[in-house]
């Protein structure tokens, strides 16, 4: 069964990923303010350690309460456990399928963020329109998106990642430089365009703008190489995009690279690319990912989950763990 007959949680989904070491050197001064907090805090999540992430993101509400970048923090510190949460194996993929259910708790919170986001960063548009603000009220947009888009509400998504793209859009008209938009932008046109026919007719009445898979790659691409807050964001769901819907297993393997050269140990990460290598028919790359994953981060519900998995995924290609 061909997956891009299905509806993904990425259909429009992009986040912030914050990462110290990613950030380019010598390139353009953007007006972005990353707090040391801010990067820790985004290191901490992408080690495992959420309940440390959100206090430091915290922290940083505390700091700057009109400022939506720690709200932003938390609501993506939330959203891969979200993520993780909802992940199973189903069309011989491991990834968070999108299908209908009732709201949690945990997807009431991460809303009240995405949107707490956007209002604080449209409240200083409203004063002073910046490139950094635009930015942050089209990613707040996104995170309310792809939470949606999970549980498989395509109108209300649909309008969320209307209202993303034109902020995005804004922040490059502003400053051409901020490479972070890109991810969003990049999604927005790579998904549209890849969108199944009954979306696509949902598209048509709404005044959904189109888009362009093959200019949605490219865009992916500038962000994954030249962004500061969503390099990691980018690779992820560019390899998860190659995989899912263009099955091109070897470019979704050169996208997932850098994940793991950053992240050794994170679960996530690790069953992405197991999967990838398995659908590459490398059985020794895959078992040593999955065996990986079945052994890293402790404590967690998305670790359990991710071991989980990960033994299921061992299974199914004979592997013992």
């Amino acid at each position: 069964m061909r997956i891009a007959k299905f509806f993904s949680p990425t259909i429009i989904c992009f986040g912030v990923a914050a990462l110290a070491a990613f950030l380019p050197r010598g390139a353009h001064a953007s007006e972005l303010d990353i707090p040391p907090d801010a990067r820790q805090a985004i290191d901490l999540m992408y080690i495992g350690k959420p309940g440390e992430a959100i206090a430091l993101a915290r922290k940083l509400e505390d700091a700057r309460p009109e400022h939506p970048l720690g709200f932003l923090i938390e609501a993506d510190v939330l959203w891969w456990n979200i993520y993780c949460k909802w992940s199973e194996r189903k069309y011989n993929t491991i990834d968070a399928w999108s299908h209908t259910r009732p709201a949690d708790a945990d997807d009431n919170e991460e809303l009240a963020l995405a949107d707490k986001v956007s209002r604080l960063a449209e409240a200083a548009i409203a004063k002073s329109d910046t490139a950094e603000m635009e930015l942050y009220a089209g990613l707040g947009y996104a995170s309310r998106a792809r939470l949606l888009g999970l549980r498989y509400e395509k109108v209300p998504v649909a309008r969320a990642g209307v209202e993303a793209r034109k902020h995005l859009l804004r922040c490059l008209e502003l400053d051409p430089n901020m490479a972070d938009a890109y991810l969003g932008l990049g999604l927005y046109n790579y998904y549209v365009d890849t969108l199944s026919a009954l979306a696509k007719i949902l598209r048509f009445f709404m005044g959904i703008p189109g888009g362009d898979k093959r200019e949605g790659l490219r865009q992916l691409e500038i962000a994954s190489t030249k962004g500061e807050l969503t390099r990691l964001e980018a690779r992820f769901n560019m390899a998860k995009s190659l995989r899912n819907y263009d099955f091109d297993y070897p470019r979704a393997e050169q996208a997932a690279a850098p994940l793991l050269a950053a992240y050794p140990q994170n679960c996530i990460f690790l069953l992405l690319a197991g999967d990838i290598e398995q659908k590459l028919g490398n059985k020794e790359g895959a078992t040593a990912k999955f065996r990986t994953a079945a052994d890293s981060w402790e404590g967690t519900a998305c670790a359990e989950r991710a071991h989980k998995l990960a033994r299921e995924a061992l299974a199914s290609i004979g592997a013992n763990e």
